[in-house]
């Protein structure tokens, strides 16, 4: 299949059909987006109506499972939509899957909690959050390709960077609906009933996104292989059964989306998950101040999709890896001195010390939040881990128990003491500060936010990180697009992007938050997105290939 390079002229300006595409796509994107985020950001209440009894560790395992089973479908989604994309057309499949993602989003707000159906309830809302991901992962192969076969030589990066944009301001919009609601009404009611609404609004959303996608044509590079009789018979077997287009495939993968998605998930998830969960900041003030970043962020999406129409999109997207990868480590020290110095200093000056007989202490790793742990040994790592401890594992003898020391004293820990509970009392007794401590930032106001230097601060720290992710993330819908022929593109860039993003991206807070538990160090998580984005950064420097001047109209 021969590749043809696009011509230098000077572009056009954009036509009102153009924009009607690149409007339409967005848009929807948008909502899809927005719905699917709203199951993580509102995780507490959803375990607390779906989860029965006050067991806090079950609630936690369920909602880590159900936001996990989200991003896991999601390459199934891309596998099952795309091939159908590439044999029926782009517009019809991401109606589809919009149809899909509204109707199991606004089934989540009406859906009878535990005291009402019983364990039909968790079921039911699992059930959802498999079809959303499952929907998802058709949706955005959809949009971009339908975007980047609509936009001109030369300026694909710049049309489908628009479509970048959505994951954000999708995740903008529900913490925006959130928000605005947490601060209307009591926290009683939002517990009852109003965490409810945000889900119940996406039928209004789905039905303004059929409305417009309805009045858009399919993208006229299918609709000219349609014509020419030329599509392809099987996508799947094309796109993956043949190893010069897999092998593309899984370039792409290794030396692009992988690097990508951890960027893109450190920069704002794991970004939220270690304000709220390792500094204990309260959840309104992480969710305000990672929306103030999104905010200022968000355009830099568009402008590095345009500089990789001049530059092209394989540097921009290597530099923003390796960039984040050299600066993770001092940005998040940064954040965490910021937001609860106390817990800082504690983390210096307390040394937690745990003996142990190595073949008590097993592997930590939970990727859906399933496993049940019973040896001491790894019930107390993990809850020092959760409440943000730093600790030493050494080996003890064959058989001994297990024994703690803070700074050199002994530790009791009774043999009634399941959790570790007494050695994190302990511990705070020493220095490490308590859930609520008055040091740790707490602006639950927009207006407190901005005129507080520490949120300021922080605002700024987490821009950089949406800008490492504008930098991985403007490019990647042109590139993948640009790696396949239209007969196979749906589904051959769908797979890739999916796995990078629902797999390496996906599973990238339980990872971390795993690997801090057996190390002990709550920085040590971001191991995983470096490695992987270093990772990257070799496949693709010497594997992935530039591809900013193909002309995708003749190449079937």
């Amino acid at each position: 299949m021969a590749v043809t390079t696009a011509p230098g002229a000077a572009h056009a300006p954009m036509t009102k059909e153009e924009r009607k595409v690149i409007v339409a796509s967005s848009a929807g994107t948008v909502f899809e987006w927005y719905d699917f985020y709203l199951a993580g950001s509102l995780a507490a209440n959803i375990a607390a109506t779906f989860v029965p009894g006050t067991n806090d560790t079950a609630k936690f395992i369920f909602v880590l499972f159900g936001f996990a089973a989200g991003f896991a479908v999601r390459p199934f989604g891309a596998i099952f939509f795309g091939r159908l994309g590439d044999l029926i057309g782009r517009k019809y499949t991401f109606l589809i899957t919009m149809v899909i993602m509204g109707i199991a989003t606004f089934v989540v707000g009406i859906l009878p909690g535990f005291d009402t159906i019983g364990y039909l309830a968790p079921a039911a809302f699992i059930a959802c959050r498999l079809l959303q991901g499952l929907a998802l992962g058709g949706e955005y192969g959809g949009a971009a390709t339908y975007v980047a076969e609509h936009a001109p030589h030369g300026r694909r990066g710049f049309y489908t960077s628009w479509i970048q944009t959505t994951a954000t301001v999708g995740l903008f919009l529900s913490l925006l609906v959130i928000l605005s609601l947490r601060l209307s009404m009591s926290p009683e009611a939002f517990a009852a009933w109003g965490w409810r609404v945000p889900f119940l609004l996406s039928i209004i959303l789905l039905g303004f996104s059929i409305w417009i996608r309805l009045q858009l044509q399919e993208s006229p590079a299918f609709q000219k292989m349609k014509e020419e009789g030329t599509r392809s018979k099987a996508p799947l077997k094309e796109a993956f059964g043949r190893w010069s287009n897999a092998k593309i495939a899984l370039v792409a993968l290794l030396g692009g989306t992988a690097g990508q998605a951890v960027v893109w998930y450190t920069g704002q998830f794991y970004a939220l998950f270690f304000l709220t969960q390792a500094m204990k900041v309260d959840g309104t003030t992480a969710n305000l101040l990672i929306a103030f970043s999104l905010l200022l962020g968000t355009p830099f999406f568009i402008f590095f999709g345009w500089l990789s129409d001049k530059i092209g999109r394989k540097p921009i997207l290597l530099l923003g890896c390796l960039i984040a990868a050299a600066t993770y480590f001092p940005l998040f020290h940064l954040i965490a001195q910021t937001a609860n110095p106390k817990l800082i200093a504690a983390t210096e000056n307390v040394k937690i010390v745990l003996t142990a007989d190595p073949a008590q202490c097993g592997t930590l790793f939970d990727p859906v939040g399933v496993r049940v742990f019973t040896r001491p040994c790894d019930v107390v790592r993990r809850t020092l881990a959760t409440n943000s401890m730093h600790y030493e594992l050494v080996p003890g003898a064959a058989g001994s128990a297990l024994a703690a020391t803070i700074n050199g004293a002994p530790v009791a820990m009774p043999e009634t003491d399941k959790t570790g509970a007494a050695l994190v009392a302990a511990a705070q007794g020493a220095g490490y500060p308590r859930v609520g401590d008055p040091t740790i930032l707490k602006q639950p106001t927009v207006g407190g936010v901005l005129t507080d230097g520490r949120s300021l601060t922080l605002i700024g720290l987490l821009f950089i990180l949406v800008i490492y992710v504008t930098m991985v993330y403007g490019p990647i819908a042109a590139l993948l697009v640009e790696l396949f022929p239209t007969r196979i593109r749906y589904t051959g860039m769908s797979l890739p992007y999916h796995i990078g993003n629902g797999w390496f991206g996906g599973f990238l807070p339980p990872t971390a938050f795993a690997i801090v538990a057996a190390s002990g160090n709550i920085f040590a998580g971001l191991w995983y997105p470096i490695v992987v984005a270093c990772m990257t950064v070799v496949i693709g420097f010497f594997l992935l290939p530039e591809t900013k001047d193909r002309n995708l109209e003749d190449w079937h």
